[in-house]
């Protein structure tokens, strides 16, 4: 085990937050594109803009008052995370993955997140399981009050939060990049209620995880991810979220 020494804390917050990643902050011009980055990333994550959904330059430059170029540097930034579709002659839409791409997307969480397991078991401290079950808690809050919006962020939060904690950053950009991209394929082909299920599955392996069972850990890793790729649809839904609101819907 490679032991790893953590300044001890008087006090447990009741979850860590996940910090998902960003560019750096070196002018107001990018803190305002990263303002929107932010803004659109979470509006999908938490299904409050749905695949397809028309990306206005205008109505956004109005929204947070800056510039259209600001707004489409936000664009293209989210058009190379594959969270939007850029058109000529058309303008930027919430991108709609394929079934193809939403069976890759799957299969390379699948490769990775294994070696997360693998990692945490090795690595993680008795902080880094207080953090998990915080985390935890708060999962099972917004599921039992059937918070959609909560619910899908939590979800994937876990999965970062695991690699954070381990100090595993570059794989927790890579999976929170295609956690997001996620969110649209769930989105698009996900029933409610087979979402349902996802707590309680991380519950199983978070005690996995605490007996250091590294092949449990896995196969629980495994069958979750698995789980949540056979309960695809493939038979897209769309939504009528009015732009605007879907982007200040957070504050």
């Amino acid at each position: 085990m490679n032991a790893r020494t953590k300044a001890p804390s008087k006090s447990q917050a009741p979850a860590e937050k996940v910090v998902r990643p960003a560019a750096a902050v070196d002018s107001p011009v990018t803190d305002s594109t990263q303002t929107i980055v932010a803004a659109i990333t979470a509006a999908i994550i938490e299904h409050r803009l749905a695949p397809g959904a028309k990306l206005t330059e205008q109505k956004i430059a109005a929204i947070y008052g800056v510039s259209r170029t600001i707004v489409r540097q936000a664009l293209f930034q989210l058009a190379r995370d594959h969270l939007v579709t850029l058109e000529p002659a058309r303008g930027a839409f919430v991108a709609q993955p394929s079934v193809e791409e939403a069976k890759q997307v799957f299969a390379v969480r699948r490769v990775l997140e294994q070696h997360l397991v693998e990692a945490f078991c090795e690595q993680a401290t008795a902080a880094d399981f207080r953090a998990l079950r915080a985390h935890l808690k708060q999962e099972q809050a917004v599921v039992s009050r059937v918070d959609v919006t909560g619910r899908t962020r939590l979800l994937g939060d876990f999965h970062v939060l695991m690699a954070q904690r381990i100090g595993q950053h570059v794989l927790a950009q890579i999976l929170s990049e295609l956690i997001s991209r996620c969110a649209l394929i769930t989105l698009m082909y996900q029933s409610s209620r087979a979402a349902q299920h996802s707590s309680d599955e991380h519950v199983a392996l978070l005690k996995a995880l605490e007996a250091r069972n590294v092949p449990k850990a896995k196969a629980l890793m495994e069958a979750h991810l698995l789980a949540t790729e056979s309960s695809l649809l493939y038979h897209p839904r769309t939504s009528s979220t009015d732009l605007a609101q879907a982007l200040t819907a957070a504050a």
